[in-house]
């Protein structure tokens, strides 16, 4: 019952948060200067041109008129037509969200394992110079953001030793006709191991430049956590019984100390799919950040909303998980 609860109180406040970025978006883009409507027309049209135009994308009406309208397109599922692709803004969406979701789950994959490699040998060689340059490490990773790491291994990998692309998403020679917009675990599925190899190619650099950061943060986490546990009595038994250092600290400290670790990587997550937008402009990744600069460059406002939205859809229902499976994960929360 206690989790019954919980789950009800963070789905309405789910809900709230959405309808609070909802109302934020729409009046807020509409306070920037700028006019889509003059950006869509040549030079010389009538008036007669930009009121049919505006009419058509509703732009005639009041801004609350506006937005009642937008507001229940987006509960039937119709976020409008894109006013620079003139294509229905969810088909637009849907269709870049998978390059996104599959480059932040390569970044993250990225993240935990540096992240957690450094923790391990941070905590084996505690004391040490090791530590101490795992630390520097750390903080030179958290001292520079992740669209400068970009740059250098574009000038590293790109240029002085070419390994990766350092643009597009996949080789325009390669010929491949994908069912899905997931390309990376569809070639797999496929056993497509040669056109996994170049999409991999092509988002190894972008993903390393956003998992750096995060890296850090899961380095610096664990290794703390980490260290907290070592002096506790169950870790004291273990190494009385004899076993190998190596053993207590990822047979018995870490289980009890990565929880969490794993509900920063929950949270970070969401950020980390924010942070595709500047990467994915810097690679030209066709992905969903990619699509939001362009929306913001031509003015389009249903993309906008639309593009919005969906981030903030998924950061609240992976905070929503992360906080539900703490809860799970926690005795001390799950029995109240």
């Amino acid at each position: 019952m206690l989790i019954l609860r919980r789950t009800l109180k963070r789905l309405a406040t789910t809900f709230v948060t959405l309808l609070g970025a909802a109302v934020i978006v729409f009046f807020v883009i509409r306070v920037v200067p700028g006019n889509p409507i003059a950006m869509m027309l040549p030079p010389g049209a009538s008036e007669a041109d930009i009121d049919r135009l505006k009419s058509l994308y509703g732009l005639d009406k009041s801004i609350v008129e506006q937005f009642v309208i937008w507001i229940g397109g987006v509960v039937q599922g119709d976020f409008g037509n894109s006013i620079s692709l003139r294509q229905p803004v969810l088909d637009l969406v849907l269709g870049r969200l998978p390059a996104t979701l599959e480059l932040s789950i390569m970044a993250l994959v990225i993240a935990v394992f540096i992240g957690g490699v450094l923790a391990l040998t941070g905590t084996r060689f505690r004391h040490s110079k090791v530590e101490a340059a795992i630390d520097v490490t750390n903080g030179v990773a958290l001292s520079i953001p992740d669209f400068l790491w970009g740059l250098v291994l574009v000038l590293l990998f790109g240029v002085l030793v070419p390994i990766f692309h350092i643009s597009g998403r996949i080789s325009p020679s390669l010929d491949f006709d994908f069912l899905t917009s997931f390309y990376l675990f569809e070639s797999v599925l496929r056993l497509r191991f040669d056109i996994w190899a170049d999409i991999v190619s092509h988002m190894f650099m972008p993903a390393v430049a956003l998992a750096i950061p995060l890296a850090a943060i899961i380095a610096q986490l664990l290794k703390q956590s980490l260290k907290e546990t070592m002096h506790l009595d169950y870790v004291t038994l273990a190494r009385t019984k004899g076993y190998a250092e190596n053993h207590v600290i990822t047979r018995e400290a870490l289980p009890n100390a990565i929880l969490p670790t794993l509900t920063l990587v929950g949270v970070q997550f969401t950020f980390l799919i924010g942070g595709t937008v500047i990467i994915e402009r810097l690679f030209s990744y066709e992905g969903l950040g990619n699509m939001a600069i362009d929306a913001v460059i031509n003015r389009d406002l249903p993309l906008i909303q639309g593009i919005v939205i969906l981030f903030a859809l998924i950061f609240t229902g992976v905070n929503l998980i992360v906080d539900l499976a703490y809860a799970f994960l926690n005795p001390r929360l799950r029995h109240g």
